[in-house]
């Protein structure tokens, strides 16, 4: 008995230290906030921590003279994966945001440790996050200084046979040197203060280069420590009147790259001049196992009078400077997992390892956003011989990612108002797997920069339309003469129809004036945008190609049901010079007499697998001898051109679908067709049928029109003074239909195999409940300036 009692507790002790490793890595990050009534200093503490769950948090204390407390804290979770080891089941990545308050601007240290690391090849165990942040008033600034901003994904993988190289994110705000070293104070920043072998580590430019090793089911645990040092000779002010002087980094400490951690000196370390006496806590969560005290040191700081924060301005520097030679003006730790994958036949990018492509980012891109307004990053990858299947990242709180029906990922994130002048780095991989081998692109990171408010704007989503409203005076005195929506061809696009003298006003129907519109999983999203249009080719100065304005409706998608374009689609009146003003219809009619049309408030129309459907479209003009061309008919679930999953019916003037019949018209403006009606793959059950068409001069052998079928891209190109032959191309659409069904005795759908129209599309939309309008500027003449702007809901 007395056996089986003790075989039981070592179970219960090796399944206790088996759920207990569970750190994967995190970092710090420190912000200043301003101050108080009473003098006291605001600081925004925010953590990125990764552990097996969601749950865990890492908990931080202050040690040294200057130790404050946290006031608030709130956590949120960044990103999770399954793409792990083999020994673990997921890995969970969360932000907690801390506010606290600091008894003065003068130099602090707060640290985390606990126990433990999941399993690791380089013996790392308990983990230890060792931090030094220092506000003091900056002597080259003339701010409080900052720390680097600093971001990694929390689980990086390379096969065994593939150099890679790794650019880390480090963003100084101001200017400072920023070096990545490994750490080097067992117990304090590392427990195994030695870099794995196989990699190697350029500690000035922040790049670690993976060179080969052999593969291992278990991960590398990395502990470094990320410092930045002034780029010349600084001075330090504080509250008190003291002051510090920093010095730049000596070349002869430069140390280009190293394999293996330098050994751990018993000399005090750089922080030695604080008081480093950890207070006692009793608020330690179950998990905070460890109680090392932090290192003794001695103080060197020299009594000051009580000079005011500002002393620093004036032209006296007084004698009670204190001096310390070539000491970093912030630490902070930087730790994450590792794991070296068997081989893979080929390290190409692009074949098996995932290739970032257009329109991806670069690394080290920097984007600016404004508070509450939406900024968008879009990541493209592709892989010949692997299936590209997720992207991880990390970044602030509530950014989110996406996947669109392109295969496209969007990471989205809405600063806040506290937000406001600060900046945050995102960084990204992109996953693909092949059979049960899974494989990582490049990491690439971008820094968002939180801005004031450039544009004015706003936008309004309704069932069928989107309305912005912008302030003339964001667009620098452009007027709605200078702008154009992407496709002002239908009068109803006009810019001049609803703006006033204070605002360019645009009501953009959803599949009208070229607005594009994309799917995730999520969400339906129209896009369009005002631009500058063509100037007077005779004028001395252009305005052309000044400022995008992109605006955006997203809507959620539930079920495969549409409240949007249920009801029977109006003409469309076009003006186009040398045409005049033109009329098109489409509509559907009950029999190939083309007499009875159905009513428009019939729709949606409802048939029967292989019923034919009888469709006629027509064009009136007030100018003679014109003639109307069909260039192309496709059906789509939504009523909009630019929606990419279509069936063809008509291409390039060519017929397509196998049971297309053209029928007999009285006129050279009337097209009529018909098709068998057809069953959708899945639970989609509504069509529209879209169509582009133009005019003509009728008889003339240079047109469009006369060349019928071609799958010429050639076009007619004439002077402008020479008389006009053809219109440009007009979308019309016309619809929903919608297929009768039957009841299946055997509890389904009835489903007909003979399907002449297959077609497979994403899932309709919805009920708008929540209806989310953006609108992006961007200025052509800079690098990169997207700024979403504000969004009411309807």
């Amino acid at each position: 008995m007395a056996s089986a009692v003790l075989l039981l507790l070592q179970l219960l002790l090796l399944t206790s230290l088996v759920s207990a490793s569970h750190h994967w890595g995190g970092t710090t990050s420190f912000t200043y906030k301003g101050r108080n009534p009473d003098g006291t200093v605001k600081m925004s503490l925010r953590t990125r921590d990764t552990y097996d769950n969601c749950y865990y948090y890492h908990y931080w204390y202050c040690y040294g003279s200057n130790c404050g407390y946290a006031n608030t804290r709130v956590r949120s979770q960044i990103d999770t994966s399954t793409n792990t080891p083999s020994y673990e089941n997921s890995w969970c990545e969360t932000e907690t945001v801390e506010t606290w308050t600091l008894p003065s601007d003068k130099p602090f240290n707060l640290r985390s440790a606990s126990c433990c690391w999941i399993s690791t090849r380089n013996s790392v165990s308990n983990w230890n996050f060792d931090s030094h942040m220092d506000f003091g008033m900056r002597s080259d600034t003339r701010q409080p200084n900052k720390s680097p901003d600093i971001a990694i994904v929390p689980f990086l993988r390379v096969p065994q046979n593939c150099p890679r190289t790794y650019r880390l994110a480090a963003f100084d705000p101001d200017g400072d040197r920023v070096r990545c070293r490994y750490g080097n104070q067992q117990g304090y920043e590392c427990d195994n203060c030695h870099l794995p072998s196989g990699f190697q580590l350029d500690q000035d430019s922040c790049t670690l280069r993976y060179q080969y090793t052999n593969s291992d089911y278990r991960i590398f645990g990395f502990e470094m420590v990320i410092e930045d040092y002034a780029r010349g000779t600084i001075d330090l002010f504080y509250s008190d009147g003291s002051s510090v002087r920093k010095y730049p980094l000596p070349s002869r400490m430069k140390r280009q790259a190293y394999t293996t951690a330098p050994p751990t000196t018993t000399s005090n370390p750089w922080w030695w001049w604080q008081t480093t006496t950890a207070p006692t806590t009793t608020s330690n969560p179950w998990w905070w196992w460890q109680t090392t005290p932090a290192p003794t040191t001695t103080t060197t700081t020299t009594p000051t009078t009580s000079n005011p924060w500002w002393w620093w301005q004036t032209t006296t520097v007084p004698t009670t400077r204190q001096s310390v030679s070539s000491t970093p003006l912030s630490k902070q730790p930087l730790q994450f997992s590792f794991l070296v994958d068997p081989p893979v036949p080929s390290c190409q990018e692009g074949l098996y390892l995932p290739k970032f492509v257009a329109p991806t980012p670069s690394h080290g891109a920097r984007i600016t956003a404004e508070v509450n307004k939406e900024v968008e990053i879009r990541v493209k990858a592709t892989a010949a011989y692997s299936s590209i299947q997720n992207i991880i990242f990390s970044g602030p709180t509530n950014v989110t990612k996406h996947r669109d029906t392109n295969n496209d990922f969007v990471i989205r994130w809405t600063p806040a108002e506290d937000d406001l002048g600060e900046q945050y780095p995102i960084c990204f991989v992109v996953e693909s797997v092949s059979g049960s081998s899974a494989y990582q692109s490049e990491m690439r990171c971008v820094l968002v920069e939180i801005q004031r408010h450039q544009i004015e704007a706003t936008v309004t989503c309704t069932e069928s339309t989107m309305k912005v409203e912008v302030d003339k005076t964001s667009f620098f005195g452009l007027t709605e003469d200078h702008l154009r929506l992407s496709d002002p061809s239908n009068t109803i696009c006009s810019l001049r129809r609803h703006s006033n003298s204070s605002h360019i006003v645009a009501i953009v129907p959803l599949n009208e004036c070229g607005t594009q519109i994309e799917e995730d999983d999520d969400y339906l999203i129209f896009k369009n945008e005002i631009t500058t249009g063509s100037d007077d080719p005779n004028a001395l100065i252009t305005r052309k190609h000044l400022v995008e304005a992109r605006f955006y409706c997203q809507y959620p998608k539930r079920g495969n049901v549409t409240l949007n374009f249920k009801v029977h689609r109006k003409n469309v009146t076009v003006w186009e010079k040398g045409f005049g003003t033109f009329t098109y219809q489409f509509e559907f009619y009950q029999s190939n007499q083309f007499r009875a049309m159905f009513s428009p408030n019939s729709y949606p129309l409802e048939y029967n697998v292989g019923d034919r459907i009888y469709m006629q479209l027509d064009a009136s003009s007030s100018v003679n001898n014109t003639e109307m061309f069909v260039e192309s008919c496709r059906a789509a679930p939504y009523d909009n051109p630019n929606y990419h999953s279509t069936y063809s019916i008509i291409e390039n003037g060519c017929n397509v679908d196998p049971t297309l019949q053209i029928h007999s018209t009285p006129n050279d403006r009337e097209f009529r067709f018909s098709i068998e009606a057809f069953k959708f793959i899945g639970l989609h059950d509504q069509v529209y049928i879209s169509c582009t068409v133009m005019m003509c001069e009728a008889g003339n052998p240079n047109t469009r029109c006369s060349r019928g079928c071609s799958n010429s891209t050639m076009h007619n190109f004439r002077n402008k003074r020479e008389a006009v032959i053809e219109s440009g191309k007009h979308f019309v659409s016309q619809g929903p239909l919608r297929l009768k069904r039957e009841a299946d005795p055997r509890g389904g759908s009835a489903v007909n195999l003979n399907l002449n129209l297959v077609f497979v599309a994403g899932c309709l939309l919805a009920a708008v409940g929540m209806v989310c309008g953006v609108i992006i500027y961007k200025t052509k003449t800079s690098r990169v300036k997207y700024q979403p702007l504000p969004a009411d809901e309807n």
